[in-house]
């Protein structure tokens, strides 16, 4: 992995020490199918099952450097696939931090929580799961100070806004561009777009 974090780094794409150390710190061979594990320090997107990839390495730190995650912080992963973005994100927050995981797939659910607990992130109650659609947040752990999200939304969902702490962030993909939003005092979000990105829908499905 440290391959794949340097080229990020000298990209420019990694820059900010908490989420280069996770990078470091969290493999993503951990997080891909067995067939796979060869390809994983490539900056490529890849298939973990049931229509649905990991995503391609610029695009997470991309995503992850615009959110600005850190330690202590209420975060929640939305579409969390195979759990490389919840174990990122769990690194960071650390101890005294929480990352609410959502993913409707009940078989990548499993996944997810599979490869994040090789990392004790579970058994250290950093990290929580859930089966279920994610697209109207997780209430219950709210309000978030950050809040990921990695499928496309054709606008950000009302309940996510709700979710949101004041001066919390928000990064999520809305057709085909990746949209950055922070929360002002008066509830408004200020938002700035990054076109030309592409990401499996954020579909609302019935719980498992």
């Amino acid at each position: 992995m440290s391959r794949l974090a340097n080229n990020l780094m000298k990209k420019g794409y990694l820059k900010t020490d908490v989420i280069i150390d996770a990078f470091f710190n969290v493999g993503r061979e951990e997080f891909v199918p067995e067939d796979l594990i060869n390809s994983a320090d490539l900056d490529i997107s890849l298939p973990i099952g049931y229509g649905q990839t990991i995503s391609q390495p610029m695009t997470v730190a991309f995503m992850l450097e615009l959110l600005d995650p850190k330690p202590g912080q209420n975060i929640l992963d939305l579409g969390s696939g195979s759990g490389w973005t919840t174990a990122i994100l769990s690194h960071i927050v650390g101890s005294k931090g929480k990352v609410t995981s959502i993913e409707r797939i009940k078989e990548l659910c499993d996944f997810c929580k599979k490869n994040v607990d090789k990392f004790n992130f579970i058994r250290k109650g950093i990290a929580e799961f859930h089966c279920m659609d994610g697209s109207k947040g997780f209430e219950k752990n709210a309000p978030y100070d950050r809040i990921l999200v990695s499928a496309m939304a054709k606008q950000i969902p009302k309940e996510l806004k709700e979710q949101l702490a004041v001066g919390g962030k928000i990064v999520i993909p809305v057709n085909n561009s990746i949209w950055y939003a922070e929360k002002k005092s008066d509830g408004e979000l200020e938002i700035e777009k990054f076109p030309g990105f592409s990401f499996v829908p954020l579909v609302e499905k019935n719980n498992f």
